[in-house]
């Protein structure tokens, strides 16, 4: 059997509906469903996108619209495919029931308009606005779960080590058994402040297959992390089988960005940005409470370091092509209008045929970007670090 490559970002944000209306109040307010199909087809160069505010009624007729205009339509295997790309209908939830430490958000995906649309109508009763992005579910986790399984979906916990409304964030205080049943979970979504390594010094994560994401709000930031998967087709049925490790799909790799250049990778003080101990109740450089723990912090008080790792998938540190220094806008448009995706840019253009285009130093930065020969300058308190190329 002939099995196909496909880039997969799984978690993208509608901003606004077609009606002008926002989504994620957070989000680009150009970033419609439509914006998003166009974006990650013609320009990212993704073969799969996972759009999670699905759920929202206007962002159901949209896609309507563009199935009933012909401009998309719904697969056999599920998802809706769109010239390049084809579209995984999923939906974030925040979790926040009597067992849980904190808020928690969680993706749900679904193979079908048909299927979303049924969710919607399920969580409307328990939700106070199914107009908007990312909003809390008046029940339980494992509800949630035993819902989204027993109608054919993926239940995925988001950014999980992320300081606020993640599972071990803040959700739960030593295991995911607490707030979930451990069956019913299909993947782990890793977030921008760590990787397979880190995540991998818990034991109870080891029989989940990793995924790394964008959890873009603006157009430019999709696909900043992603995943090479290895199936038939690109479809809800076919990405299902690479999360279960089934019939020869799998992940092959996770690209991400170092986790030092998340904002939240060491505890620092988030009025001063001082770093500090996860210990520290305040700041000793100014005296605030206001500490924000770090990812690599919280991970090492949960490390379970005394087993033995599980294979994984390579996962290769990358950044946004307009993170480069000399990669400014005219630049990025130009570079992109000369080999049509950023697929393409990162994973197949030489430097001889960059250097027709862009200048010398431009092109060994994206060389050096590839190759993860990168200085990083570590982010925290809620700032991004940041990448210096080492150019030859």
């Amino acid at each position: 059997m002939n099995l196909q490559e496909c880039f997969v970002d799984l978690h993208v944000h509608v901003g606004c509906d077609w009606h002008g209306n926002p989504v994620k109040i957070t989000g680009s307010k150009s970033l419609t469903i439509t914006a998003i199909l166009e974006e990650a087809s013609r320009r990212k160069g993704l073969d799969i996108v996972g759009v999670i505010d699905a759920h929202v009624p206007a962002v159901q007729e949209e896609l309507v619209y563009l199935i009933k205009e012909g401009g998309a339509e719904e697969l056999k295997d599920g998802g809706i495919r769109f010239e390049e790309t084809v579209l995984i209908l999923g939906s974030e939830i925040e979790i926040y029931d009597a067992a849980c430490n904190g808020p928690i958000h969680v993706l749900c995906y679904f193979p079908s308009l048909e299927k979303m649309k049924a969710f919607t109508d399920w969580i409307s009763y328990k939700m106070t606005n199914i107009n908007l992005s990312s909003q809390r579910f008046y029940g339980t986790g494992r509800e949630l779960q035993e819902y989204v399984h027993s109608h054919g979906g993926w239940f995925i916990p988001a950014h999980v080590f992320t300081p606020f409304k993640s599972m071990y964030g803040k959700g739960v205080k030593n295991s995911l058994k607490e707030v979930f049943h451990p069956d019913l979970i299909d993947g782990i979504e890793l977030g921008l402040s760590s990787d397979s390594d880190m995540a991998d010094q818990i034991e109870e994560l080891h029989e989940y297959p990793f995924v790394t994401n964008s959890d873009a709000h603006s157009a430019i930031r999709l696909a900043r992390e992603y995943q090479l998967v290895e199936v038939k087709e690109p479809t809800f049925l076919e990405f299902g089988k690479a999360l279960r490790q089934s019939d020869d799909r799998g992940i092959r790799k996770n690209f991400g960005m170092n986790p030092k250049l998340g904002k939240y990778h060491r505890t620092v003080c988030a009025a001063c940005f001082h770093p500090g101990s996860p210990d520290d109740r305040s700041c000793e450089a100014c005296g605030s409470r206001k500490m924000v723990k770090g990812v690599a912090d919280r991970i090492e008080e949960l490390s379970t370091n005394d087993t033995a790792l599980p294979a994984r998938p390579d996962y290769i540190y990358q950044v946004p092509l307009d993170y480069l220094p000399g990669v400014g806008k005219k630049t990025y448009e130009k570079i992109l209008d000369a080999f049509g995706t950023e697929m393409s840019i990162i994973h197949e253009a030489s430097f001889e045929e960059m250097i027709e285009i862009v200048p010398k130093d431009v092109a060994a930065s994206i060389l050096a970007m590839r190759a993860g020969d990168l200085t990083i300058a570590e982010g925290g308190g809620g700032v991004y670090g940041k990448v210096q190329p080492k150019l030859s």
